[in-house]
C-alpha cells in the first residue's frame, strides 16, 4: 500500500542495523542494509574508504524506494504482503519473493511484480501469500551454504515478518 512505505522503512531499518563488515557476508561493507556495491551503483562511482560507516538514513531510503518498493510495484501490494515482500527482497534479492509469490499465485514467474500478478494476488488470502512467502523464504536460507553463521539471525528476523505482516493485512 501507498501509504506503508515509511512505516516498511522504519521496520527494515531496525532489522538491518547499522554498519557491519562480517568476513563471512558475501554481501561484503554493508550500512542500514545497504551493500557498498549497491551504494556504488546507485551513486554510478566508487565508494571511498570510510564512506559507507557515514551512510544516513536520508542516504539509502530513496534506494530502498527505487530498487526495492517501487520495483515490485508495492505501492499497490495489500498492506502485510507490501512488509513480506520487500523484507525478504532485500535481504536476497526482489526477484526471489517476486517469483515466489508469483509462483502461489499461478502468474509467470518472471521476477517482476506488474499488473498481472498484482490482480492475481489481490484474488488470493493475503495471510496465505504471507505465510508463503514466510515458508519460502526459510527454505531459501536453509539451503545457503552460510546458514550455520547466520541461520539463527535469518530465521528470527522471518519469524519477525510474517508476525508483524499478518499484524498488518488484519489493520
Amino acid at each position: 500500500m501507498k501509504e506503508n512505505f515509511d512505516k516498511c522503512l522504519e521496520m527494515l531499518l531496525a532489522a538491518e542495523g547499522g554498519y557491519v563488515w562480517h568476513p563471512e557476508d558475501p554481501g561484503g561493507e554493508t550500512n542500514l542494509g545497504v551493500t557498498r556495491a549497491v551504494y556504488e551503483q546507485w551513486l554510478g562511482r566508487q565508494v571511498m574508504d570510510g564512506e559507507m560507516k557515514n551512510l544516513t538514513v536520508e542516504d539509502v531510503a530513496p534506494i530502498y524506494k527505487k530498487n526495492y518498493w517501487d520495483r515490485a510495484s508495492l505501492d499497490n501490494a495489500k498492506s502485510g504482503t507490501d512488509w513480506a515482500i520487500l523484507d525478504w527482497g532485500v535481504n536476497s534479492g526482489m526477484g526471489r519473493p517476486a517469483k515466489a509469490v508469483q509462483r502461489f499465485v499461478g502468474a509467470k514467474q518472471d521476477g517482476a511484480i506488474g499488473p498481472i500478478t498484482l490482480k492475481m494476488m489481490a484474488e488470493k488470502d493475503q495471510k496465505e501469500i504471507i505465510h508463503y512467502i514466510h515458508d519460502i523464504r526459510q527454505k531459501f536460507y536453509e539451503k545457503l551454504s552460510t546458514f550455520e553463521t547466520f541461520g539463527r539471525g535469518w530465521t528470527s528476523r522471518n519469524k519477525h515478518t510474517l508476525k508483524t505482516a499478518l499484524e498488518m493485512a488484519d489493520e
